[in-house]
């Protein structure tokens, strides 16, 4: 049970990252700058208040972070304005994480959420991976890294009421990939996927709007790969299978989260397009509200609105603060990766490498392998990302438009979050089929990560030069 001081603890902290949220979305529309600068400094405190609970490999993280904060101090004279911008950075995780996660904690309560993802594991094998997938997908986007714990859960239970101990071997790593490879194609398009938010926040003159179509084309690749490769190579059984019954149910309970879905899209790609504001800060807004109004629904029986009010409570005092080890390591990620790029520029350019010389294309191409391979050596793709990007020339001048950058840069995330065995995504597959991330990361998905790598350095390279 939770003691005092930490559930006291708790409670302020879920209250900070609440204001932060408000302070955030007041940037994103527009509002005072000194809305901006009060998140900038709310977010020292709400680390420190995480630090007191989380393990030593996340402390690790805030040491890097005020180390390369005591570099700028010691060799910048702009060192204030250099970690301004990267406490600012670290802010606009903490809120769109906070938005986000609030659709994930109205998602625990649904039947009908319950319902879906069951159907979808109990299909037959001819139908199963394809279900699956495209059940990745639409639950990733609602659910985030939730997705891979619901659907993941119940292809385990499905699994598990196979006698035939072959037969079940292959059905898991089937099934857990399927989940895993529909959930990280919404990471190269989604509105609501870090990897779109950092990118078009990090590249100048980026917007989801303008590059949501060619990034669509970059997840139809990624869940069409995976599809195709379980086809072509699909194991052979030594005997027979046995017959398979019919799954109970019907498409009919995928409805009401293609109805949420479809709210979600609509409204956020309206006032998008309406207002100018970038579909990050829509979200910000757009998710909570929709969360709440979910909750409500959820229990029009019995006193909706006070449900919903103590819904919220509950998620600021107690759900919210238990990610607090995710939330370190997004917010340090981003701190670093954002310092550590305005400390290397000048290092670059005194170096004399000189971006300039180099095809536009071949950059694109570059970031769409840059990313996976600094997966492998343990960099979160916020991190990598946030470095990165800010060194690279202005997309006119490479001869490329923003959107270019934002395809590329998303491509290379999902593919991280196929192969590295240090994302989230490995780690919650790897535990639910009971092997290590690196077998999921590198053994399981390493064929469909250069397979994917290829068609994508592909794709992103016709896109520069069309």
């Amino acid at each position: 049970m939770t003691s005092g001081p930490s559930h006291r603890t708790d409670a302020i902290v879920g209250a900070m990252l609440a204001v932060l949220l408000g302070l955030m979305m007041a940037t994103e529309w527009h509002g005072p700058a000194l809305f901006g600068r009060a998140a900038e400094v709310m977010v020292l405190p709400v680390v420190a208040l995480l630090c007191l609970n989380v393990g030593w490999t996340r402390r690790i993280f805030v040491g890097v972070a005020l180390a390369l904060a005591g570099i700028a101090a010691a060799t910048r004279d702009d060192w204030l304005a250099m970690v301004a911008t990267a406490l600012h950075t670290a802010a606009f995780i903490a809120a769109f994480f906070t938005a986000l996660a609030s659709l994930r904690n109205a998602s625990a309560s649904s039947a009908s959420i319950q319902t879906c993802g069951r159907f979808l594991s109990d299909q037959p094998p001819g139908r199963r991976y394809a279900a699956l997938t495209m059940g990745g997908h639409l639950f990733g986007m609602l659910l985030n890294y939730g997705a891979l714990v619901l659907l993941g859960t119940l292809a385990e239970a499905n699994a598990a009421r196979e006698r035939d101990a072959e037969i079940r071997g292959h059905r898991i790593r089937r099934m857990l990939l399927a989940i895993q490879r529909g959930f990280v194609s919404t990471l190269s398009w989604s509105p609501l996927a870090f990897a779109m938010a950092i990118s078009t926040k990090l590249v100048p003159g980026a917007s989801w709007a303008a590059a949501v179509g060619p990034c669509l084309v970059s997840a139809a690749i990624l869940a069409g790969t995976g599809w195709a490769l379980d086809t072509i190579f699909k194991p052979r059984l030594s005997h027979p299978p046995p017959p398979r019954t019919r799954p109970e149910g019907s498409w009919a309970s995928l409805w009401p989260l293609l109805a949420l879905l479809a709210v979600i899209a609509v409204t956020v790609g309206s006032l998008h397009l309406a207002t100018g504001i970038r579909a990050t800060g829509v979200v910000m807004v757009v998710v909570p509200l929709l969360s709440l109004g979910w909750v409500v629904i959820q229990n029009l029986d019995h006193r909706p609105f006070a449900t919903a009010a103590r819904r919220a409570l509950d998620y600021s005092r107690r759900d919210l603060p238990a990610y607090r080890g995710e939330l370190v390591l997004l917010l340090m990620a981003g701190f670093i990766g954002t310092l550590g790029s305005q400390l290397v520029a000048p290092l670059v350019s005194e170096a004399g490498v000189n971006l300039d010389a180099v095809a536009g294309w071949q950059i694109l191409v570059a970031l769409v392998w840059l990313i996976p391979l600094t997966g492998q050596l343990g960099m979160n793709p916020i991190l990598s990302v946030s470095l990165v990007a800010p060194i690279l020339p202005p997309a006119a001048q490479m001869g490329l438009t923003p959107a270019d950058v934002i395809v590329a840069i998303t491509a290379g995330w999902a593919l991280s979050g196929a192969s590295s065995p240090y994302t989230a995504t490995t780690l919650l597959i790897g535990a639910l089929g009971k092997v290590s991330a690196r077998t999921v990361g590198l053994r399981w998905n390493g064929g469909y990560t250069l397979v994917c790598g290829v068609l994508l350095s592909i794709w992103v390279g016709l896109q520069a030069v069309l």
